[in-house]
């Protein structure tokens, strides 16, 4: 297993990868795609005008949705061209180029939300790191969500160790974002963690 970021490495071997992705998702819209289940989901977690952040924000798709609800938002991720995306399609929300692996922000946040595989991307060694930092990003009371397919390379008893090694322990586990429970068979996992 590469212990390389997996989405600089996909960058590294095609330079228009981040504007396939960012078009891809316009397309996606644009056809009348349901792309906003996570953010009702987290929407459903939280009072109105709660702090969010969005930890691998890409496009700005949950978190811009979030703002749109009325919550205050902040988005994090380590390509500006998907960072450029977001500021563009969702002005109402702060995004950040930065690496979740060394994630220092002054603000604390209600529910920290990880969407899109974003787990799967990170460097490995980075992985406890990583939530380790969102947690702490946390307020008195708040949760890290974080969802992510089977089969790239992470797997779900792998990552809810790391979750317990950053101190964080589980809330809910479920199979989708649609609420669905999770099982031994799921293809999918969606987390709810808060410290332990």
């Amino acid at each position: 297993m590469s212990d390389q970021n997996g989405w600089l490495k996909l960058l590294a071997e095609n330079p228009n990868h981040s504007q396939w992705y960012v078009d891809r998702f316009r397309t996606m819209a644009e056809s009348g795609a349901d792309l906003a289940g996570e953010a009702r989901l987290i929407d459903a977690m939280l009072p109105r005008q709660a702090r969010v952040l969005d930890a691998g924000c890409g496009t700005g798709r949950v978190g811009g949705l979030l703002a749109a609800a009325g919550h205050e938002v902040v988005g994090v991720d380590l390509d500006p061209v998907l960072i450029a995306e977001a500021k563009s399609q969702h002005p109402g929300a702060t995004w950040l180029v930065g690496d979740l692996s060394e994630l220092d922000l002054p603000e604390s946040f209600d529910v920290v939300v990880s969407a899109g595989n974003v787990m799967t991307f990170v460097a490995p060694a980075t992985r406890v790191e990583i939530l380790r930092r969102l947690g702490r990003h946390l307020r008195d009371g708040g949760r890290v969500v974080i969802g992510f397919g089977a089969g790239r390379g992470y797997a779900f008893d792998d990552f809810l160790t790391d979750a317990g090694a950053a101190g964080l322990t589980t809330d809910l586990l479920l199979g989708t974002w649609d609420l669905r429970p999770f099982t031994p068979e799921s293809d999918f996992l969606v987390a709810v963690l808060r410290p332990a």
